[in-house]
């Protein structure tokens, strides 16, 4: 069961990343037609078509690589200038792959058609480039809201899951009870699994972390807890035992010293674990958990070569790898089967998914960003510098031509390179160093 929960969890995944990329391609897709720009194609995969079907002038379809999608706009770029040569200051290679995009695009052209992305005004070229990213980000915030407001957040609650019936303290490796070991105090004071925490020293408590924090607070001394058991209350006293435990780190990690050693404080110790139950947050917690993933994820994107440095280095030294580094598809779909497996109700493994889904959404829109061709983001630089170029010529009288994109196909090579080169990385440390769960 824990494998076909496995291949479910990365079937769902694919799918849900396949719906995320087909959205961003209608994000681009909706305004390029209500703009008047010709479609001609709207595919989801590259390479050899699988499957398609024309609907009025676009052609709909499936590629065999599900490793992204595009739409085929006539004139993305202005027809080449007459009578310029490639070749000249470039080299023969380089010049190909120039001649090469020019003659494409040559061929979504039709004489005295004014129905081209490239004479579209600025606001609206830069509207559709940023119509998929834009796509990718409202997805995000609605998967984000289902996770979190629909389903909810694992959260512990009042009520006891079970009870320590010794105290053995954090720093020894074990966890079977001995004879030398002191019974905990929970289990002394009576208390059973299923017993609701009413108050604690008086204090009333909605949450086991407030009850927690009342008994780590007060070693030796006996206190008053009020248990509802069966739709009735009662008062136990529960004296904490002074044990110690790890010291952890805003992320929850254990702080270590200068020797690498655990770091330990003395705390009340009860013995009580708390059930958790998933509980549905309000309806704006998911979108301010989007916007601040958003800065997160951004913030990689600009440490992106070192972190694909850092990757590399793991994967040859065998190291654990940084959780919050980047993942290629293989490493999220691993994921996504690892969260589908976990010993956990099928709802909170449901909303693991989920907020993967949303993530992935996330990363795809900050990356879509990056200023650089042929991303979203690089052809929103174009569109940009054009207007910039036009207004500057306008001032001096003049007419400028429109920005030629062409000429940067170099460019867009050497970056396709490069993301080819940190896939590569990624997928091969997805495949031998993986993020571990847990």
């Amino acid at each position: 069961m824990t494998a076909i929960a496995f291949l479910i969890g990365v079937l769902v995944l694919v799918i849900g990343l396949a719906v995320s990329i087909a959205l961003h391609e209608v994000g681009h897709l909706l305004p390029a037609k209500l703009f008047g720009v010709r479609v001609g194609q709207y595919m989801i995969g590259f390479g050899p078509t699988l499957w398609s079907k024309r609907v009025g002038e676009t052609e709909y379809g499936f590629k065999l690589l599900p490793l992204g999608g595009f739409i085929s706009m006539a004139g993305m770029y202005p027809p080449a200038p007459e009578g310029e040569e490639p070749t000249r200051r470039r080299s023969r290679f380089f010049a190909t792959m120039v001649q090469d995009a020019r003659d494409a695009n040559a061929e979504t052209l039709v004489a005295a058609d004014d129905r081209v992305f490239y004479k579209l005004p600025v606001w609206k070229r830069v509207v559709v480039m940023l119509g998929g990213p834009v796509m990718n980000l409202l997805l995000a915030f609605v998967l984000s809201a289902v996770a979190v407001s629909g389903i909810g957040i694992a959260t512990t609650t009042t009520t006891v899951a079970s009870v320590s019936q010794c105290v053995i303290p954090a720093s020894e490796d074990r966890t079977d009870c001995t004879s030398a070991d002191p019974v905990a105090p929970a289990a002394a004071a009576g208390i059973q699994p299923g017993d609701v925490v009413v108050s604690v020293d008086g204090r009333a408590v909605s949450t086991f972390a407030e009850a927690a924090a009342i008994i780590q607070d007060a070693p030796g001394q006996a206190l008053p807890v009020v248990i509802e058991r069966d739709g009735a209350t009662q008062t136990v006293t529960v004296t904490p035992e002074r044990t110690d435990r790890a010291v952890t780190d805003a992320q929850g990690q254990p702080v270590r010293d200068a020797a690498g050693a655990i770091e330990y404080e003395s705390v009340g110790f009860a013995g009580l674990r708390a059930q958790q139950a998933l509980v549905p947050q309000p309806i704006w917690v998911g979108p301010e958990a989007t916007i601040q993933q958003v800065g997160a994820v951004a913030q990689i994107m600009t440490q992106l070569p070192v972190r694909i440095y850092d990757t590399a280095a793991d994967l040859v030294t065998g190291q654990p790898r940084d959780p919050n580094g980047p993942l290629s598809v293989v490493g999220a779909g691993r994921l996504a089967g690892e969260y589908a497996a976990v010993d956990a109700p099928i709802l909170a493994r449901v909303q693991s998914i989920i907020g993967l889904l949303a993530a992935l959404n996330i990363a795809l829109f900050v990356f879509n960003l990056i200023p650089l061709l042929p991303l979203d983001g690089g052809h929103v630089v174009v569109a940009l510098w054009d207007g910039l170029k036009r207004w500057i010529a306008r001032l001096r009288g003049k007419v400028a031509r429109p920005v030629d994109a062409t000429r940067l196909v170099p460019v867009t090579f050497v970056v396709v390179v490069l993301l080819i080169g940190m896939g590569g990385v990624l997928f091969l440390a997805d495949v031998f160093n993986p993020v571990q769960l847990l």
